[in-house]
């Protein structure tokens, strides 16, 4: 095999779970069926996939590998279990959300975590996936934080050390590969790598005492890889990010931690990265600094020449490469594979699906919180704020969110970031607010007051009701404002079946149209 070809195998490229060019909804990162087949064909050896129905990923994961050369390591970022990126699968309610119960009963937290983890593993092998980009081991200590926040296990490091190993395990024990991240802890930042990089000021015994032990538990419970973060730690190194330091991924990772697993990068195209570095430069580094599999490099061409120099001029001695192979062969003999035809998964995720309902409602009744009595009658406005309306997988047409309120007589109104300020005519409000930590939205919700908001509305006696989807610390916020006897009530979750729950105790209950969505 030629020096490119093995290095092509540390490549992973995106793909989107749709089988048609015309269908990608990120051209920008998503490569052409014309490019997959080419840099599979040349060697390529994983593929992260996002976008799609459960069907359509099942189609899609036979499809590359039929394409590729060899083995492939098959991933996505289903941290919520499938379903929260490929529709039809299950769904669940945002880790963060486990994290209080596991403070009030530990033990039901950590065996639920483990269903979940085995969950989410069933229905990604009986897909096509190998290979799970998760848990989550940031400690989401700062509530400003807007890309990790429910996405983490726990706000302090024994809750995210216990949860996201109950989850790894959960995981790993199904023949799933798990992927520790973001090491070495993106929990306590304000701003977004997608777009910045963020700056952690800590010292090296703060990182030991909260950003560590997450990652610690993971290499001991057997994490199969531990993803890197696209941030600057002066502690550490002064010059590089975490993702490009040696400092961090060798001395720190493999020395210090002692993980022997895969390092694999976040994505290099991220702006922390692509904006500071070209797309060799960048891939060459995290490879010096210790990576071995090179995740959405900014141009696959571009990272492969890279590597290629690196070795023909002796920057580099082959044993790297041939260690970083082994990983990822090991890795691979650790993984395994769904059923070998799509018909065959989509019938085996519907029987895994009619056992994980219940499992689904479990972890929405555990992290469920409400107050009140129902709804007066009579009707007014139902005020939904959304981060889009345009992509708002959790707002199908039928959604319990629109259609119990409407049947009921309340008249739905949606707002969003790209909304002109708006004035409510003089009626009762119900305020549903979606909101959570999402990356790529550079700060555009910061200027939503809605203490103030909701402060303004019982003042004026028009808040007749209050749901709050996501975002713990919004619904400790607003929840400290509302009288005593005002409905509300809180999720982490934002799919349907966390709406159903929310406006049931609210008084609002299904009917035929919804959907299935059951209370």
């Amino acid at each position: 095999m030629s020096l490119r070809r093995q290095l092509a195998q540390l490549l992973v490229l995106r793909a989107s779970g749709y089988a048609l060019d015309g269908q990608r909804r990120y051209p920008r990162w998503e490569l052409s069926n014309n490019e997959l087949q080419r840099g599979l064909a040349e060697g390529v050896g994983g593929v992260i996939l996002l976008g799609g129905s459960a069907a359509d990923l099942a189609l899609r994961c036979r499809q590359l590998q039929r394409w590729a050369q060899g083995p492939l390591l098959l991933c996505a970022d289903v941290e919520e279990g499938v379903g929260q990126r490929f529709d039809g699968a299950s769904w669940l309610p945002p880790p963060l959300g486990l994290a209080k119960l596991w403070k009030r009963d530990p033990t039901q937290a950590e065996e639920l975590v483990t269903a979940y983890g085995r969950c989410t593993a069933l229905e990604a092998r009986s897909l096509g996936l190998n290979w799970v980009l998760g848990p989550v081991c940031d400690v989401n200590n700062n509530p400003a934080n807007p890309v990790i926040n429910v996405r983490a296990w726990g706000d302090t490091a024994e809750a995210a050390s216990a949860l996201s190993c109950c989850f790894l395990v959960g995981l790993q024990r199904e023949g799933v590969l798990g992927c520790a991240k973001h090491f070495p802890g993106h929990g306590d930042t304000a701003s977004d790598s997608h777009l910045e990089l963020p700056l952690i000021p800590h010292d090296l015994e703060r990182l030991q005492r909260i950003e560590l032990p997450p990652f610690e538990a993971a290499i001991a419970a057997g994490a199969a890889s531990v993803m890197t973060a696209h941030l600057l730690l002066p502690a550490l190194d002064a010059e590089r990010p975490a993702t490009l330091s040696k400092a961090v991924l060798t001395d720190l990772l493999r020395q210090q931690l002692g993980f022997n697993g895969l390092v694999v990068t976040d994505a290099l195209v991220m702006e922390a990265i692509a904006d500071r570095y070209g797309p060799g430069e960048a891939a060459a580094l995290a490879f010096d600094a210790g990576a071995d599999l090179i995740l959405m490099p900014a141009d696959a061409a571009a990272a492969l020449d890279a590597l290629e120099e690196g070795f023909s001029s002796g920057r580099w001695p082959i044993e790297r490469l041939e260690q970083s192979l082994q990983r990822r062969e090991q890795a691979l003999v650790q993984s395994q594979t769904g059923p070998a035809e799509p018909a065959m998964a989509i019938e085996q995720l519907a029987a895994l699906q009619s056992q994980h309902r219940n499992l689904q409602q479990q972890l929405l009744t555990a992290s469920f919180e409400h107050r009140g009595g129902p709804l007066a009658s009579g009707g007014g406005v139902n005020l939904i704020r959304l981060d889009n309306s345009l992509q708002c997988p959790a707002l199908p047409l039928n959604a319990p969110a629109l259609i119990r309120p409407q049947a009921a007589g309340w008249r739905t109104w949606r707002i969003d970031d790209q909304s002109p300020p708006w004035n409510l005519p003089e009626e009762k409000v119900l305020l549903q607010l979606f909101v959570r930590g999402n990356p790529f939205r550079a700060g555009k919700n910061s200027n939503e007051n809605w203490p103030e908001q909701v402060q303004q509305l019982i003042q004026q006696e028009r808040l007749a009701g209050l749901v709050v989807y996501g975002s713990p610390y919004l619904w400790h916020e607003l929840q400290a404002l509302l009288p005593a006897d005002l409905p509300a009530a809180y999720s982490p979750g934002q799919m349907p079946a966390a709406q159903a729950m929310a406006l049931a105790q609210l008084g609002l209950v299904g009917h035929a149209h919804e959907g299935g969505f059951t209370d």
